[in-house]
């Protein structure tokens, strides 16, 4: 208890008020404190940005190409990440819980490769990612599939189970095998998980068009890395993405599955954080590998 000698009557009630700082992030400014602050564990206040390090690969894939030992492939990559997406089982037995990254904890799941995928259900409580400390929810949502509904529905329950707990929801839009993948149908499935309560989406780049699709989308976007490509063009992908409208990236393959993930993580951050162009970030990266390697970097000509 405060000593209770020598109280002091207060006198400093003029000027204006103060600001607590704007919300960087858009469309999110009147959720609850909670939620804002587990967003800014996952987006960087500073520039309203993020570089996620997606692992969740293996609730359906088991132990692909990069993810066989995460403790030898993911965890040296972790202070690179502003967050991970992971699934609880990975976060359990594999992050140090002294990482300090915020995590997007996927929180639906089902079916295998074998199996048809849009089928998922719910695969976490929300007590559970209460426990966990997660920084954000993670389900995926199947736009004009069969289990379109399912899927929906899947979304609209986490939605109000992390609302109650103040914890966001990121609705992941799958593209089936037989769908087009054209800034329509993204401008469509963007718009339809943030109207139904999604802090934030993530999809894939559309090299016509994608301008459309984060300007209709009411809140941030972040892309999918999707299949491994070189790294060159993964990092042309990242840069057109940030240039038209993307809020960040959450690359799980493209890193994980290059020869060099440490080099190529660092290049994605050049891009997302400091504005590097491809080519700029490419030369990061090339010389991060080849240093890592006791190399001297060869001269590229752009």
């Amino acid at each position: 208890m405060a000593d209770l000698d020598d109280l002091r009557e207060g006198t400093d009630f003029g000027g204006a008020v103060a600001r607590a700082g704007d919300f960087p992030l858009k469309g999110l400014a009147g959720q609850d404190w909670g939620m804002r602050a587990r967003l800014s564990r996952v987006f960087d206040p500073a520039d309203g940005k993020t570089v996620m390090l997606a692992f969740d690969h293996g609730y359906f894939q088991g132990p692909t190409s990069g993810l066989e030992r995460l403790d030898r492939s993911i965890v040296p990559l972790v202070p690179q990440a502003d967050a991970l997406m992971c699934t609880r089982g990975a976060l359990r037995t594999t992050i140090p819980a002294t990482s300090g990254k915020g995590v997007v904890l996927r929180a639906s799941g089902g079916p295998s490769v074998l199996g048809d995928l849009s089928q998922e259900d719910l695969a976490v409580s929300i007590d559970d990612a209460v426990r966990l400390d997660a920084a954000a929810l993670a389900v995926q949502v199947f736009v004009g599939s069969e289990n379109e509904s399912r899927s929906v529905k899947n979304l609209t329950t986490l939605v109000d189970q992390g609302q109650s707990a103040g914890i966001p929801v990121l609705a992941v839009t799958a593209v089936g095998r037989e769908m087009v993948r054209d800034a329509r149908y993204f401008r469509l499935a963007t718009r339809i998980t943030a109207e139904l309560g999604a802090a934030f989406v993530k999809t894939y780049y559309v090299e016509e068009g994608f301008e459309t699709v984060t300007s209709a989308c009411p809140v941030p976007i972040i892309i999918a890395g999707g299949k491994k490509v070189e790294e060159q063009e993964a990092l042309r992908v990242a840069y057109r993405a940030m240039q038209e409208g993307a809020a960040g990236v959450d690359m799980g393959r493209n890193v994980f599955q290059s020869e060099h993930p440490a080099a190529m993580l660092a290049a994605v951050r050049g891009v997302v954080h400091d504005g590097l162009t491809a080519e700029d970030a490419f030369d990061l990266y090339r010389q991060l590998s080849f240093e890592s390697a006791g190399h001297d970097v060869p001269e590229l000509a752009h």
